[in-house]
């Protein structure tokens, strides 16, 4: 049991680093979309012809999920419980904190160094008191976690979670609020972990002599986590082109593990035969990395807004439209002249 948790965490390590290398190169070739006219916070795809974004999704989806990254993930999943693979993602955001301070120039102050360490110390306790994965010997045992009364209340509450975010808040508030686009990934990211988990556990099954990939339930598992992942791909573009990726990064990660914790142990009941002294011991190291992941973000510097080429307008000048389209100046002190059509005061352009 500790020995496959140790697998999962190198795998899990591994993986939170080449996860935030590809997170600042995503968000740099975002940044040059944007420069050309379309972003994804506005709901353009422009990003999909910039190579840089492409470099970042190679790193991450292709080189990273084929070869080291994503696969790392994947794998660790299948030795070690969400509760201890999860939280681990909190090294990506010291990995992409550095390099943001580097590339994006998104400046990381010397406080940040102690959220950096809070992080690895919340990381460290979480491994050592870590609960072992429960035998699972068929991907029907699975399917009867996944279709628990519980999780359905779950997942059902996730989905109305989900399509209110969507229909209702995103026009509304997609642009002002961030919680919008990283609410959607979160709670979709939750149901992902759980589906690539109990993928992660058929293949290994597979490996081990006992086929399950062919099985059909092993089918409706990876149909689930390909459509959560590309919805969680399509909104963090959305919150990393419209939010700085200082803010982007820790209430992600905050929101993401804290919703994935809570599912995998009402899923896969990460927490039963525990004793009080570990489960304590976990959350205070989740509390710890969260409040790490919380000051790292407190020391950076908001991200610089788009500046439009506006002059000041004297306090003591309106704009008068006149009826053949005209515009003129207008002192307080002049006398309004017949055609005028409107006056546009200073703080018409506040």
């Amino acid at each position: 049991m500790f020995k496959d948790n140790l697998i999962g965490f190198a795998l899990a390590v591994g993986s939170s680093a080449f996860i935030g290398s590809s997170f600042i190169i995503k968000k740099k070739g975002l940044q040059r979309a944007a420069a050309l006219g379309s972003r994804a916070g506005s709901g353009g795809y422009g990003y999909l012809l910039e190579p840089l974004w492409w470099i970042g999704m190679f790193t991450s989806v292709v080189i990273f999920s084929v070869v080291i990254g994503e696969f790392a993930n994947f794998v660790a999943y299948m030795y070690a419980p969400a509760v201890l693979v999860t939280p681990l993602g909190a090294l990506s955001i010291i990995v992409s904190a550095v390099l943001a301070h580097f590339l994006l120039k998104e400046t990381l102050r010397k406080l940040g160094i102690l959220g950096c360490i809070l992080c690895i110390v919340g990381s460290t306790v979480i491994v050592l008191h870590a609960p072992g994965e429960h035998a699972i010997s068929s991907v029907d045992e699975i399917w009867e976690l996944a279709v628990q009364p519980a999780f359905l209340l779950y997942v059902a509450s996730t989905i109305a979670v989900v399509l209110a975010l969507v229909l209702y808040c995103e026009p509304r508030y997609g642009q002002t609020n961030i919680m919008i686009y990283i609410g959607v990934c979160s709670v979709i990211g939750s149901l992902t972990v759980m589906s690539v988990k109990a993928l992660g556990i058929a293949i290994k099954l597979t490996l081990e002599g006992s086929s399950q990939v062919a099985h059909f339930k092993s089918c409706v598992f990876a149909m689930v986590a390909a459509t959560c992942v590309i919805t969680q791909l399509n909104y963090l573009n959305k919150a990393l082109d419209t939010f700085n990726t200082a803010v982007v990064s820790p209430i992600y990660y905050a929101m993401f593990t804290s919703l994935t914790i809570v599912a995998s142990a009402i899923m896969f009941k990460d927490w039963s035969g525990q004793s009080a002294s570990s489960i304590a011991s976990v959350l205070c190291g989740f509390i710890t990395v969260l409040s790490g992941t919380m000051v790292l973000h407190s020391t950076r510097d908001p991200e610089k807004q788009l500046t439009r080429d506006y002059s000041v307008l004297s306090p003591h000048i309106s704009w008068v439209v006149h009826g053949n389209g005209e515009i003129w100046k207008q002192k307080d002190n002049d006398e309004l002249q017949s055609e005028y059509v409107a006056i546009i005061n200073q703080d018409h352009f506040k």
